[in-house]
C-alpha cells in the first residue's frame, strides 16, 4: 500500500492578505487529493519541519515564503515546495506556475512534473530569493506605513517612495566583487526576473542560476532615478543607461558612507555594510 503524502502547509495569520476562509479552502483542496494536511503557522520564530512531511506548501507573500524557504534551504531539505500566492506582491510566485485556483494549486502540487531549481542568496544571517536593492527605494520599504499598507496595499510603497525622492541625500555606496571596486549611489540585485511585481531591471536574470545581477546606478538623483524606473515600465534593458552599469558575481559586498537599509523581496532584512552571496544548494519549487 502507497504511503499516503503529506503536505505541510505553512501560512503567517498576521499577515495582510490572510483570509481564513481561503486557507481552509487551500487545505480542503490538497486533502481531495488523498493527502494528509499539517497546518503550521508561521509568524514568530524559526519554522520547524515535520519529520511527516513528504511535501511543502507556502501561503503567503514574499515575507513569509521568505522565512520558510530560508529554513528550508538552510537545512538543505530536498522536499519539493508549492507556492500559494497571499500577499502584496508575491515575487517569487510569479517566476513559477503559481495559481490561486485551490483546486489546481493541490494537482500541481502533486501531479505537476518536474521542479524548478531555485538557488537563494544568503545576506547575513538571512536569506532572499527574488531582489535587494539600496538605495531610495529601500529608504522607502523602510518608511512604508504598516497601517497605510493594511489599508490600500501596494499603493502604501508608492507613497513612501515618493515621499523618499524629495529626502533623498545621495550618500555614495560601494560595491565589491571579484577584486573590484564600484561606487555608485543606488544599487539593485537580482536573483530573479521581477521587481516590485511584473517589472524587470535585469532581464537574463534566473532563479536558477548560480550567479547574482547587480545593475548600479553611479548617480541617483530625482531624474535619474525616475529615468531608472522609466525603462523598467517600458520593459527596456536599465543597464543600457547612460550613468547606469550592470554586472554579475557570485558574491557581493556593499558599503555605505551612512547606515542604508538593505531591502530583500520588500522587507528590510539588513544594512550596510552587506555581504551577499549565492546559495550553492538550490530549492526544488514547483
Amino acid at each position: 500500500m502507497a504511503h499516503q503524502p503529506t503536505a505541510q502547509l505553512f501560512y503567517n495569520p498576521r499577515s495582510g492578505g490572510f483570509c481564513g476562509r481561503k486557507l481552509r479552502a487551500l487545505a480542503d483542496a490538497i486533502r481531495a487529493e488523498g493527502a494528509r494536511v499539517i497546518l503550521t503557522p508561521s509568524a514568530d520564530g524559526e519554522p520547524v519541519l515535520s519529520e511527516e512531511a513528504t511535501h511543502v506548501c507556502i501561503a503567503g507573500g514574499d515575507g513569509t515564503i521568505r522565512h520558510v524557504a530560508a529554513m528550508l534551504a538552510q537545512r538543505n531539505a530536498a522536499l519539493p515546495v508549492a507556492i500559494y500566492p497571499a500577499g502584496t506582491i508575491n515575487l517569487l510566485a510569479r517566476e513559477g506556475d503559481s495559481t490561486r485556483d485551490p483546486a489546481r494549486f493541490a494537482r500541481i502540487l502533486f501531479h505537476g512534473g518536474s521542479v524548478r531549481p531555485h538557488h537563494p542568496v544568503t545576506l547575513g544571517r538571512s536569506m532572499f530569493f527574488a531582489c535587494a536593492s539600496v538605495g531610495p527605494d529601500s529608504k522607502a520599504v523602510a518608511g512604508v506605513s504598516p497601517a497605510l499598507k493594511k489599508m490600500i496595499g501596494r499603493a502604501a510603497y508608492l507613497v513612501a517612495f515618493v515621499h523618499q525622492l524629495w529626502t533623498w541625500r545621495r550618500p555614495r555606496i560601494r560595491l565589491r566583487a571579484d577584486g573590484r571596486t564600484i561606487t555608485c549611489e543606488a544599487v539593485y540585485i537580482a536573483k530573479g526576473r521581477f521587481f516590485a511585481g511584473p517589472w524587470s531591471f535585469a532581464p537574463a536574470a534566473s532563479v536558477s542560476d548560480t550567479r547574482l545581477h547587480i545593475v548600479a546606478l553611479s548617480r541617483a538623483r530625482r531624474r535619474d532615478y525616475l529615468r531608472f524606473v522609466w525603462s523598467m515600465l517600458s520593459r527596456q534593458d536599465p543597464a543600457m543607461l547612460d550613468g547606469v552599469s550592470g554586472f554579475t558575481c557570485s558574491e557581493l559586498t556593499i558599503e555605505s558612507d551612512v547606515p542604508l537599509p538593505v531591502q530583500a523581496d520588500g522587507d528590510i532584512v539588513a544594512a550596510c555594510p552587506a555581504h551577499l552571496a549565492v546559495h550553492p544548494t538550490p530549492l526544488n519549487i514547483r
